[in-house]
């Protein structure tokens, strides 16, 4: 994770977030890289609900997720977000769950940009793909735009403590 926007929060985890065996359940992990989005975004300049104003929206399309060792009833974790990288109607957000010093899970979501009216791809607004792509390395390098409804479609950590 290379961009300087980040997003990071910590958050204790509850005991509705750990399965039978006492630990956090898989799936959860996927929602704290939402909550870290969440930040990221903010971080960014642009909330979520800011950009749905824009009649836009990022589904993601696309989540990968490594797990290293589990987090447990009462932990503290840093969850943290970077953006990737951002072209045309689709970006990706790399992600990592830590405990302490120790890394628990790594991985990135991929979203497509739609607009909410028509649910089909949209490019980003140009303001905010200059914005966006200009704090990303290698921007360009990014891989080409996908696919979607079967036609081609063209700083500093903010930290949110809930402990």
């Amino acid at each position: 994770m290379s961009s300087r926007w980040i997003g990071q929060l910590e958050y204790r985890v509850p005991y509705a977030d750990t399965d039978q065996m006492g630990v956090v359940y898989y799936a959860n992990y996927l929602v704290y890289f939402e909550r870290s989005r969440n930040e990221l975004m903010r971080a960014m300049g642009l909330t979520y609900k800011e950009l749905e104003q824009r009649q836009l929206g990022l589904p993601v399309v696309s989540a990968q997720i490594d797990y290293k060792t589990p987090a447990r009833y009462d932990d503290l974790l840093t969850i943290r977000a970077e953006l990737a990288w951002v072209r045309g109607v689709r970006l990706q957000v790399d992600c990592s769950v830590c405990r302490g010093d120790q890394l628990l899970a790594m991985g990135h979501t991929v979203h497509a940009v739609i607009d909410l009216r028509s649910l089909r791809p949209a490019r980003l607004p140009d303001e905010l793909l200059a914005r966006w792509s200009q704090a990303v390395p290698g921007a360009e390098a990014a891989p080409a735009p996908i696919a979607a409804a079967g036609a081609a479609a063209p700083p500093q950590p903010t930290t949110v403590r809930n402990a």
